[in-house]
């Protein structure tokens, strides 16, 4: 998965713990301002470092001016997200001249990619944390204190975090993200995935159970099993996928697998939403469908990316599945769950595209009929095997132009699904206020799909009847009737 590639949302900024009071500094207390960039992973391991800022003595904070320690997650998926974290380090350094402590540290694919640079070369940043040592964290402020380098950068193979317990950052306190595998092996060639996050590797069920409890507890209505490529979730007592063909056979038929995984969280937790992402085409199973299918509380909604829709091209990406496989599963996936929102990843311009390549991919498109997708004009990262041995041979031009055509056809797509939806009543859990109207709250259906209504006696997350009576290509808009019984 690239965990949806940037998540593709708006960069968002983290920490809501305290907004920074000057009691608190009088008083002495350690302030970190914490900014995330990229997938969602990204944002869940924010708040794993929370958690362990925390254990050192600090509170996290909105206020960048009163922070003495600054720390950005960074995304190394697309050079505009490497750009827009530059700038970002600019700025914090700026405002650092005129503070006498301040700390400023770089978290994540950016750090592992780029190491010493940032430290030696550049001089933009006092410590640069990879994201398997963030524990370490708390002993590189050491170093930085004694004006040492700070730089912790080693991959794991064993690292999930499963020990500690997330601190929910500009949470909403009705969704949550729950992280069950980190790393990656699929080795697409277009990825710095595998090179910045590691081997993959599972984290232990009964750690993400008792996690889920907890949300559970605090009153969370919704959580996301997350990891790079959930659905090779496999947990057979410890260490890597690669290692469980050489496990022991009673490992082997004992291994709890996504599908069970999923099953035991739905039935743990009967009355929240479970969703989960990413999904790669090559390990999504028919189990895992018929589980879906079976809980009312899982959610029917895949984020399933298919990158291309030409053969060619997913052979040159190392792609695992071919044009007529993904096609095969989606037609399983709407036999199975007919109701099923599916969304996806495409990437316009691939080195060697050709305009035949860019056709099939509107043909796939047209196929599917996705409700939404993450879509994006190829950009090459360094260190990946497309850029040591295949020229970006695609012009920037014919790029935007292909990407362009595939934008307009998924808007095509998702005014016919979000039409389909028109005369329906629908459950939606409340998440906030409509961003245009403090009016009307904004939530989403089962499938994903954005829905708006007025506020009425609601409140957010209250799971509610929705009666939809018009939509545009992006969002649903009705009429809440009642509390709904349903998830």
């Amino acid at each position: 998965m690239p965990v949806k590639e940037i998540k593709k949302n708006p960069t968002q900024h983290n920490g809501t713990l305290t907004k920074g009071s000057q009691s608190e500094k009088r008083s002495g207390t350690k302030l970190a301002y914490i900014e995330s960039y990229g997938c969602q992973m990204n944002f869940a391991d924010s708040e794993v470092v929370a958690s362990i800022l925390s254990g050192d003595g600090y509170q996290i904070t909105e206020s960048l001016q009163e922070a003495s320690l600054v720390l950005v997650n960074t995304c190394s998926i697309r050079e505009k997200a490497e750009q827009t974290v530059r700038k970002r380090l600019e700025y914090f350094n700026s405002i650092k001249k005129n503070k006498t402590e301040m700390t400023v540290g770089v978290l994540g694919c950016m750090a592992e990619r780029l190491k010493h640079q940032f430290l030696e070369e550049e001089k933009i940043v006092d410590l640069v944390v990879g994201p398997d040592a963030y524990k370490d964290i708390p002993n590189l402020l050491q170093e930085v204190a004694h004006d040492r380098e700070a730089v912790n950068v080693l991959l794991s193979k064993e690292e999930t975090y499963g020990d500690i317990a997330p601190i929910r950052l500009n949470s909403n306190g009705v969704s949550a993200f729950v992280s069950i595998t980190r790393g990656c092996d699929n080795m697409c060639t277009f990825c710095v995935v595998p090179f910045t996050r590691g081997r993959e590797r599972s984290r232990d069920p009964k750690s993400i159970l008792e996690e889920i409890h907890d949300l559970a507890q605090k009153g969370y209505k919704e959580i996301t099993l997350l990891g790079q490529n959930v659905d090779s979730y496999l947990w057979y007592g410890g260490g890597l996928k690669k290692d469980f063909v050489k496990a022991s056979p009673l490992q082997q038929k004992t291994a709890l697998r996504f599908e069970n995984l999923l099953a035991l969280v739905a039935e743990a937790q009967p009355k929240i939403r479970i969703r989960f992402s990413t999904s790669n085409p090559q390990d999504m199973s028919l189990e895992v469908l018929k589980v879906m299918q079976k809980y009312e509380n899982i959610c029917n909604y895949i984020h399933l990316p298919v990158q291309s829709g030409s053969n060619s091209i997913l052979k040159k990406m190392n792609r695992q599945h071919t044009r007529e496989e993904y096609m095969k599963l989606i037609d399983s996936i709407r036999e199975i769950i007919p109701d099923c929102g599916i969304s996806h990843d495409m990437i316009a311009g691939f080195p060697t595209e050709t305009d035949q390549d860019h056709q099939d991919t509107l043909d796939l498109m047209d196929y599917v009929q996705y409700d939404f997708g993450f879509m994006f004009a190829y950009s090459e990262r360094p260190g990946t095997l497309a850029a040591r041995k295949i020229e970006d041979d695609v012009p920037e031009t014919v790029k935007k132009k292909r990407l362009s055509q595939i934008i307009e056809k998924q808007q095509q797509h998702s005014r016919i699904r979000t039409q389909a939806f028109v005369g329906q009543t629908v459950c939606v859990l409340i998440e906030k206020e409509s961003k245009r109207s403090n009016a009307h709250w904004s939530g989403r259906t089962t499938q994903n799909t954005v829905a708006v209504f007025p506020k009425k006696e609601f409140q957010i997350g209250d799971f509610v009847e929705v009666k939809i009576t018009d939509c545009t290509s992006a969002t649903l808009i009705g009429e809440a009737s009642k509390i709904s019984n349903r998830v």
